[in-house]
């Protein structure tokens, strides 16, 4: 498809499109003539998690290009690729090590690491920044007086590793590993809020039914 066809189908302007090609984005299309390239499925599929990355994610396209960097490195492994690209997004800052509740969360969470047998995860503590949010959130629970324990986030854990099964398994269903890696990126920025949103959702259903609408 030419150009104009690629902005019609995606929706993006083909200024936009343009600028996408210049800071490398965007693959460059099929040369086909000295003014005019041809692109593909592959280029409409990234240009719409491009636009996902800046209308949903809110990112910067400085750290679209590094997650796309790393998505598009062939030389990595499937983990270390997938993981150079979700660490790529933003994140939270490193936690105060002289923190007694930044202490004290540390110890609940690789309490629950220990107890589920995430020896991959305790292996990734000190990098991960899924780890360090982790730690982070407990520790502002527990200063607010919320003593959020190894026994408390343990069935929450596990919950999420059902889910984490069920996204990985979407993700093998993709044909090419680059599609695969996409897709993994895309569930970040997208399921995310599904998921956040059904948590409330369920929220709300069990409120309704144990305290009524009073």
């Amino acid at each position: 498809m030419r150009l104009s066809e690629l902005s019609e189908q995606s929706g993006v302007p083909a200024a936009t499109i343009k600028y996408y090609l210049r800071e490398g984005l965007l693959a460059p299309g099929r040369r086909v003539t000295a003014t005019t390239s041809d692109y593909d499925e592959e280029h409409l599929r990234r240009l719409r998690l491009i636009r996902a990355m800046i209308q949903v994610g809110r990112l910067p396209v400085a750290t679209i290009k590094e997650v796309l960097g790393h998505v598009d490195d062939d030389s990595l492994g499937r983990t270390i690729r997938l993981g150079a690209a979700l660490w790529a997004l933003p994140q939270s800052p490193e936690p105060d090590e002289d923190d007694e509740s930044v202490r004290a969360a540390q110890h609940e969470v690789e309490q629950v690491l220990s107890t589920l047998g995430w020896t991959n995860a305790e292996a990734l503590s000190t990098i991960s920044p899924a780890h360090r949010s982790l730690v982070l959130a407990v520790a502002a629970l527990r200063r607010l007086g919320y003593t959020w324990d190894a026994e408390l986030l343990l069935p929450y854990a596990e919950l999420m590793h059902q889910a984490a099964i069920r996204d990985l398994d979407y993700v093998e269903t993709q044909p090419t590993e680059r599609e695969r890696i996409e897709t993994a990126v895309a569930a970040t920025i997208l399921v995310e809020p599904v998921l956040k949103a059904l948590h409330r959702l369920a929220q709300e259903e069990e409120s309704a039914r144990r305290y009524g609408f009073e």
